[in-house]
């Protein structure tokens, strides 16, 4: 997959995961973001519950542009906040119900989502055999892993013997405040396969306006990153454009995933990147912010299974 190096992450399509959207806005993100030249979109059932693919079909369907044109990416085994199944009937089905959704015979990219909440012999054993049954029905044309904790991306790598896995999407692992993503990065080149990164502002910790109330951060690394923003408010610039230009500066990372709630938000996501790519990182800066955040620098937090992390 030729995927732009921006690629529009679906978390806030029709969700309140962070605002509360309307279809209309959210399909309008979904059209400038393809006008500004980011050719992939990664969603899930998870999102909104359902909402989020549903408002991507709709984009499409609207955009009436060339399939080979753009790439889509969604997720199974999670539908809600605890409804975690990897089983490969309900893996099997859920495909059939993203592709109804999104108005697509297949997705390019179909990614077990947060698997450090199952038992990663299962995703071995049974998921992923599944959606490798899948991939030869052509409803996929790729197959991914998704989560936060590093080790589980080592643990099925290791064992995925027929190499069924395509690519691995990890989220707030390389950003301002925690860059541990580069540490596994040889061993996923080893492996051959597409690194995706997501949450390069870690969920909102890297914004002048702070994160949302459930962010599972510690107090003191979202004082740390309130201290950075205002740093950087002081130099007259944003955390926002400094933390994203930080994510995208790492060649050995093939895409970062960018959500978005409105339209400036994605022009100026892309304004950043094209900065970037015209003057390169602000390196004194990205230094300084680091020292801020030196306390609390690669700290991560716990999610799903006590073994898994």
């Amino acid at each position: 997959m030729l995927v732009s190096k921006l690629g529009l992450g679906g978390a806030a399509l029709g969700t309140k995961i962070y605002t509360d959207m309307n279809r209309k806005t959210g399909v309008e993100i979904v059209k400038k973001a393809f006008q500004l030249g980011i050719n992939w979109v990664d969603v899930s059932p998870y999102y909104g519950i359902t909402k989020a693919e549903e408002t991507l079909g709709h984009a499409l369907l609207e955009l009436n542009i060339p399939r080979e044109s753009y790439y889509i990416a969604t997720k199974c085994g999670r539908y809600g906040e605890k409804d975690f199944d990897f089983s490969p009937a309900r893996i099997t089905s859920s495909i059939d119900e993203s592709l109804k959704r999104l108005n697509l015979d297949y997705v390019d990219l179909l990614q077990c989502h947060d698997i450090e909440f199952a038992d990663l012999d299962f995703i071995l054993n049974e998921t992923l055999p599944a959606l490798r049954k899948l991939k030869e029905s052509g409803k996929v044309n790729n197959i991914g892993i998704t989560g936060y904790p590093l080790k589980i991306f080592k643990y099925i790598l290791e064992k995925d013997e027929e190499n069924v896995v395509d690519t691995v999407l990890s989220y707030c692992h390389y950003s301002l405040n925690n860059s541990s993503l580069e540490e596994i990065i040889p061993f996923l080149q080893e492996k051959q396969v597409g690194i995706i990164n997501a949450g390069a502002l870690s969920m909102g910790l890297l914004t002048s306006g702070g994160p949302p109330s459930w962010h599972p951060a510690s107090e003191e690394l979202k004082r740390l990153c309130r201290e950075a923003a205002n740093y950087c408010k002081s130099k007259g610039t944003s955390i926002e454009k400094i933390g994203l230009q930080f994510a995208l500066q790492n060649p050995n990372i093939h895409t970062t995933l960018i959500g978005s709630s409105s339209i400036s938000e994605i022009e100026n996501s892309v304004k950043w990147y094209e900065e970037l790519e015209e003057n390169g990182l602000d390196k004194k800066l990205v230094h300084e912010l680091q020292e801020i955040l030196k306390p609390e620098l690669n700290k991560s937090w716990t999610t799903g299974k006590m073994e898994n992390n």
